[in-house]
């Protein structure tokens, strides 16, 4: 009886722990002392007990009051801990808060979150190239795949549809397609819809020009696709 009694305790008086606290405190610069006096921070303010004491801490690690006055300094240095004032019924009064350390954890995760999936987006990219040229990528062409995304700033579907482009225009390799996202980042495009309206504009152009030339000389059974190596006289690189 008294084991189920304790058993019910403990699943009943839980702390709610942020699991990110754990993920993270290392990249935050923070040790497991420190690490364990936040958690204890944190349980002192859900119990209703918003500024304790160097002391009251203390008493809950195996760590002096001297220690954990010069921890809780280096978290409102480091801003992973506030210390608010305020002034209510004449009755003046400190409060710490963890927000600061919340919004620095949050921030990581964002941003953890983010490279996972540029990450998940550059490697569908490697796989569609594959796919469409039938073959893996070479290093070198792995290279500049990674060089568009992360030197160039190029992003995946502008990518996506140069690789397009050059399918269309049957001229699929690597520096027709550098030679397109070259043009496209020189005139400003920036989305699917400015490439493809640009894209039409430059073969309307280029179709028009064609046409002018074949009824002085004759007539012509089929156009050629615009080529973008020959727009400005080869690769802008």
């Amino acid at each position: 009886m008294e084991q189920n009694v304790l058993t019910h305790l403990l699943m009943n008086n839980q702390l709610q722990l942020p699991k990110l606290l754990l993920d993270y405190y290392k990249q935050l610069d923070l040790n497991e002392e420190e690490c364990m006096l936040l958690i204890h921070i944190h349980r002192y303010i859900s119990d209703g007990n918003t500024f304790p004491t160097p002391d009251e801490l203390a008493e809950r690690m195996t760590v002096t009051t001297e220690q954990c006055a010069r921890h809780l300094r280096h978290f409102v240095q480091k801003g992973l801990l506030s210390l608010n004032q305020s002034d209510q019924q004449d009755m003046y009064s400190e409060e710490y808060s963890l927000m600061p350390l919340w919004e620095r954890i949050v921030q990581l995760f964002s941003q953890d979150n983010q490279t996972q999936q540029d990450n998940q987006q550059q490697m569908s990219l490697y796989t569609l190239f594959e796919n469409e040229f039938g073959r893996p990528l070479s290093p070198i062409e792995c290279e500049t795949l990674g060089m568009w995304v992360d030197q160039d700033q190029h992003e995946p579907e502008i990518i996506k549809a140069a690789l397009r482009e050059a399918v269309i225009s049957g001229k699929l390799n690597f520096r027709y397609i550098d030679r397109i996202l070259f043009e496209w980042k020189k005139q400003g495009v920036k989305t699917l819809e400015q490439a493809k309206a640009f894209g039409e504009n430059v073969r309307k152009h280029y179709k028009n020009k064609q046409t002018m030339t074949s009824h002085e000389k004759k007539p012509a059974m089929h156009l050629p696709l615009y080529n973008w190596l020959e727009s400005s006289g080869g690769n802008g690189r």
